[in-house]
């Protein structure tokens, strides 16, 4: 296995801070100055708009979004709009992938597994949908993925729904995707046996060890450009 990082952030870090350190350890990967490494956060209230993403798709006007304290980014992933919140784990691998490796379809899937092997971990249910990226259960899709390559390098990520409130879900046509449901490990499981966060955090990280074939060392956000 591939000796590689991972940092899991103890409080929510805000999306235009994530996207900035995403860039910074871009840049870093790219010359070698650092390894591959892992991000696991959560964000507070956001709505990003990917390179794809349609106004159209945001449904709520400046007021409605002001009220539930939500604020709305640009994003320079792939994809269309989505939602970031407490309750939900997003990883970002920056991961240098050999020519080799995996192309942008062999990454797609490799984001879709973490997502689908943490679930099952969890007694949920889960599968991949044709034409359709992200991992899903009869109740709705689960956890988006979006995602950029910068010199063979990779960005932004994978989102899983624990346990968001899916009500600002209703402000937005996820992912552009027009009549599906979202849903979450609370939503399937019910909120008395749902895992939490750090249970969660925990399978993530075994997984992605598993999924990336990555050795993985903790390590904390203070060290992450030293």
């Amino acid at each position: 296995m591939i000796p590689s990082r991972f940092c899991t952030f103890q409080k929510p870090l805000p999306y235009p801070e994530a996207v900035s350190l995403q860039e910074a350890l871009v840049s870093a990967r790219i010359t070698d100055r650092i390894p591959d490494t892992f991000l696991l956060l959560e964000h507070p209230p956001v709505i990003t708009l990917g390179r794809r993403g349609r106004r159209r798709y945001l449904l709520a006007d400046a007021s409605t979004l002001k009220q539930y304290g939500i604020a709305v980014e640009p994003s320079t992933r792939g994809g269309d709009v989505t939602y970031h919140g407490p309750g939900q784990w997003v990883l970002y691998p920056i991961v240098k992938l050999s020519r080799n490796e995996l192309g942008a379809h062999g990454y797609l899937h490799a984001l879709e597994s973490v997502a689908l092997k943490t679930a099952s971990a969890f007694g949920v249910e889960s599968y991949r949908r044709e034409g359709k990226a992200g991992a899903w259960c009869d109740q709705g899709k689960f956890a988006a993925v979006g995602f950029k390559f910068t010199r063979w390098v990779t960005s932004h990520g994978v989102s899983l729904n624990v346990s968001p409130d899916l009500k600002a879900f209703d402000l937005i046509v996820g992912c552009g995707l027009v009549g599906e449901s979202v849903s979450s490990f609370e939503d399937i499981l019910g909120r008395k046996n749902c895992p939490t966060m750090p249970e969660v955090a925990h399978r993530i990280q075994e997984v992605t060890s598993e999924v990336f074939q990555r050795e993985l060392d903790l390590c904390s956000p203070d060290e992450l450009l030293v």
